[in-house]
């Protein structure tokens, strides 16, 4: 079947982006998704800050910004999948057109604004959820119009408190202006203090969910050490490295390459997999890191795991290629794990720095 939703897949990028992202979400919600039943290998089994994975490929958030379709996609294939954005308030985004696909490149650029119908909406189908094959995230994000963005992060973290598994502090998109400021040190510490307050009253005596933030690629390296400090004072339990970059390179060719937003997919893969070794050595292994940008196959995902991430996360992939990606990274990742002569996802986290 998933031949099947391959040829979908192709037939639906014949579509304008984002009314093919929209038809994909809706045929997930009726039950059309791929269903992978193959248990997965065992040497993929590894831990994310107390999170069990049965493999470390995790969905991106940006996919299913409404929480419509999460469960599907964790049947998919995927070790864990992360909705949202989500606002506190529904926000429209940005004008249309806001999204392009650029083939030749096998990038996607987006200015989309965190559109999404707000957490109530989330919240209300993530309530509705039976059981779940695996962790789910939700990524949070301020509104645009907001005079207290950090208020509204923990407006988020109280709304979703009992229904996530993990939450994600999107601080990193381009598309919402001034927000990437919140990655500066002072707003860095206030945010975390802000959070960890939170996360204490709600936790009370008990474990608190873990707590992910979410950096842009365009950070100097001098900003990578304070950032750790920061997380690590803060009580973060990992950094996912990273968002869309700002940056075009020359080796761009589509006619859309010069589009305003963010670019991801493979021109992102070098730029962010050499940021998340910086931030795996100046955080050590405290700090758990996920690898994002430009995966798109077992090589990929390895690539970032030796350069210091516990996990991977994809999308711009998924929407290039097909569903059929998924099973295929996992197997190409076994067949490189099991060169790299290990017996474990954990055990080959960082090799690439010794």
């Amino acid at each position: 079947m998933t031949g099947f939703h391959d040829l979908a897949a192709t037939a639906l990028r014949r579509l304008p982006p984002e009314l093919a992202h929209t038809t994909t979400i809706r045929a997930l919600e009726a039950g059309f998704g791929p269903v992978n039943d193959e248990p997965d290998d065992p040497i993929l089994r590894t831990e994310l800050a107390g999170l069990k994975l049965s493999n470390p490929l995790g969905l991106a958030a940006g996919f299913d910004k409404d929480a419509r379709a999460p469960i599907p996609m964790l049947k998919t294939g995927f070790g864990f999948v992360e909705i949202g954005t989500v606002t506190p308030r529904p926000q429209a985004g940005n004008p249309k057109p806001r999204l392009f696909r650029l083939m030749e490149d096998r990038a996607v650029i987006n200015r989309m604004g965190f559109n999404n119908e707000g957490m109530e909406a989330a919240a209300a189908r993530l309530e509705a959820l039976g059981a779940r094959p695996g962790p789910l995230g939700v990524n949070l994000g301020a509104n645009k119009d907001s005079e207290d963005r950090i208020g509204d992060y923990i407006t988020g973290l109280r709304r979703f408190w009992p229904l996530a598994d993990y939450f994600t502090i999107n601080i990193s998109s381009p598309n919402t202006p001034g927000l990437r400021k919140l990655q500066d040190p002072d707003a860095l510490d206030e945010l975390f203090d802000r959070l960890s307050e939170a996360r204490g009253q709600m936790a009370g005596d008990k474990a608190s969910p873990p707590l992910f933030v979410k950096l842009a690629p365009d950070l100097d390296d001098d900003a990578v050490e304070p950032i750790c400090e920061a997380a690590r004072a803060g009580g973060v339990d990992a950094l996912i490295i990273s968002n869309t970059t700002l940056d075009r390179p020359d080796t761009l060719t589509s006619e859309y390459k010069g589009e305003a937003g963010g670019l991801s997919g493979a021109p992102l893969f070098e730029k962010s997999t050499r940021l998340l070794g910086r931030f795996r050595a100046e955080c050590g292994p405290r700090v758990q890191l996920i690898g994002v940008g430009g995966v798109a196959s077992g090589a990929d995902a390895l690539a970032k795991i030796k350069a210091g991430a516990s996990a991977v996360q994809l999308y711009s992939a998924l929407a290039l290629h097909g569903p059929s990606l998924i099973a295929r990274i996992k197997t190409e990742l076994v067949t490189a794990l099991k060169a790299e002569g290990v017996s474990s996802v954990a055990e080959a986290v960082g090799t690439g720095r010794r």
